[in-house]
């Protein structure tokens, strides 16, 4: 349950402001059509965090446990300054094909999500957990409780959100996380 829980909170609080967020926004407003959107968050999430999370676990096998610990808190450091640096989409990266909604959103979310933060994380916690289904299941879940607002409330709502405070209650976050892991890593050699 640890797992799960600390996945899906530390996926969705780094996930406000970021690009996967901005561009919920953009194919909201090209297609508004939310569910289709939402079906192709949720598919493209699963994929890509499942290839994130067998990478995590595999690179979990062949650390030592004070190695993996150190790893991940240094990942999970190097993930908070990250956060601090807010995203931006580029408009004419937006889908533009003319397939429906949900292949649009489906292809775009899984390559948006490609070397994000979010996918970085969720290496990370499926490395430090054993419980990979309940790492991709947490990062996925805290995927859709980040952008299923956005695609419903649109940009009405994104705007209303305090990004910047957002972005550093990640950090924190991440932060804590990692001086945990670090801590656990020198109990191990000590």
């Amino acid at each position: 349950m640890e797992a799960f829980i600390l996945s899906l909170t530390s996926i969705a609080i780094a996930e406000m402001g970021d690009r996967t967020q901005l561009l919920a926004l953009v194919l909201v407003a090209r297609f508004r059509k939310p569910w289709p959107i939402i079906a192709g968050v949720l598919c493209a999430t699963l994929a890509n965090h499942a290839v994130a999370g067998l990478l995590g676990a595999w690179f979990g096998k062949l650390l030592t446990p004070a190695m993996l610990d150190g790893a991940v808190g240094v990942s999970m450091l190097a993930m908070g300054l990250w956060t601090l640096k807010p995203d931006s989409l580029d408009q004419d990266a937006s889908a533009k094909s003319s397939a429906g909604a949900f292949v649009a959103t489906l292809i775009a979310f899984f390559l948006a999500e490609i070397g994000d933060k979010t996918q970085i994380a969720t290496v990370a916690l499926a490395a430090a957990y054993q419980n990979l289904i309940a790492v991709i299941g947490g990062t996925t879940c805290g995927m859709l409780i980040a952008n299923v607002p956005v695609i419903f409330l649109g940009n009405a709502f994104a705007h209303r959100l305090p990004i910047r405070a957002m972005h550093l209650a990640a950090a924190a976050l991440f932060a804590v996380l990692g001086v945990i892991f670090i801590v656990r890593a020198a109990r191990h050699w000590g």
